[in-house]
């Protein structure tokens, strides 16, 4: 939008072209949803707390976690406006790659708001039945998955890159479709399971997207693309827009959910994530760099799916509690420890994606 209007001042003053550099308009757009998610955070947990959404707090869990009890909850509806208003305020709005993913973006935080409304509003335990969550976001993610493939114009569009090797390219077909479905409704899952503690999720999701602006800055540049030897993928650069408004508002978000939490994400703020995150990956053509960088949420994951694993075969539990970060709340360490150490590991990871780069 205000890409169009610069467009238009440049004929009045040269002094507007600023706003066609990417890098600048990334930075605006962090700075716009950080600003916004801390103008309307106080505002939304008021409201929140007016009309009593609060979280439930299983009583199987760790002890320490029953005066969380009644916490505000749905606090991601904060990053998804400041997302979409950051978003449309300094993204190219002619980009179909800023389209998918801010409807990909909005499909699974619309799953996530319903889930929440029964569980929440309509003190419905349960929430949204098992198979109809997957059924919608399979159907969100096979539409996305499908797009991607149906209108991929160059080769590299739809081959697995291999991390850490200059010319080793995968050419994927119509698995391609498989893989992306798996990794978008993998990953809003994934974000989920870690979204636990107060900012165990947010602190990696940030610290992922801002990893994954610089792919797609690099990606959608023909001379750095070139140079680091990764995809060229046109028009993908415009997506560190999309990712520096998601980092912004991640950590605008952190100011109020950071310990002891004032407001928690609840699903329609971890499923739109987890799904943003893993629909840019698979634009930029880094999916196993970013299985790298997203380390922590796979991790939790795998903690949950050998957890169940093991008790349905040997009857014995793996971990003391699942996801894992609950088992080493159970071991005694403080939640601010456990959450804090969680983030030290994915800064460590994001880096070695990030040295993917270069490291050929």
């Amino acid at each position: 939008m205000l890409l169009w209007l610069a467009g238009a001042l440049e004929a009045l003053d040269t002094g507007f072209s600023v706003f066609q550099y990417l890098t600048f308009r990334t930075i605006l757009s962090a700075l716009t949803a950080l600003a916004v998610s801390l103008l309307v955070g106080p505002w939304m947990i008021r409201r929140l707390s007016f009309y009593q959404i609060g979280q439930p707090i299983r009583e199987d869990g760790p002890a320490t976690h029953l005066t969380k009890a009644g916490t505000p909850t749905m606090g991601g509806a904060l990053i998804l406006v400041a997302v979409l208003a950051s978003t449309l305020l300094w993204a190219d709005l002619d980009n179909r790659y800023i389209w998918l993913t801010l409807a990909v973006t909005a499909a699974f935080g619309a799953i996530g708001w319903l889930d929440d409304y029964r569980k929440l509003v309509l003190k419905d335990s349960a929430g949204l039945a098992a198979r109809w969550k997957y059924l919608l976001q399979s159907i969100c993610g096979i539409a996305a998955a499908a797009y991607l493939f149906q209108t991929a114009d160059l080769p590299a569009a739809t081959e697995l890159i291999v991390p850490f090797f200059k010319d080793v390219a995968i050419p994927l077909g119509a698995a391609f479709v498989v893989m992306t479905y798996f990794m978008i409704v993998g990953f809003s899952n994934a974000v989920n399971l870690t979204d636990g503690l107060d900012g165990l999720a947010i602190m990696p999701t940030v610290l992922v997207a801002s990893a994954l602006g610089v792919f797609a800055y690099v990606s959608g540049h023909s001379v750095f693309s070139n140079y680091l030897a990764v995809p060229y993928i046109p028009g993908s650069g415009e997506l560190s827009i999309f990712c520096g408004a998601l980092a912004g508002s991640g950590l605008g978000f952190l100011w109020f959910n950071t310990y002891p939490a004032q407001v928690f994400m609840g699903d329609i703020g971890a499923l739109a994530m987890g799904a943003a995150l893993a629909v840019i990956a698979v634009i930029v053509r880094q999916e196993l760099a970013f299985m790298i960088m997203g380390g922590i949420f796979v991790m939790e994951t795998a903690s949950v799916i050998l957890q169940v694993a093991s008790f349905k075969m040997t009857g014995k539990r793996i971990f003391r509690m699942a996801p894992i970060h609950h088992h080493f709340e159970l071991k005694g360490w403080p939640e601010p420890r456990v959450i804090v150490r969680f983030w030290i590991i994915s800064v460590i990871l994001v880096l070695v994606g990030l040295a993917t780069l270069k490291v050929r």
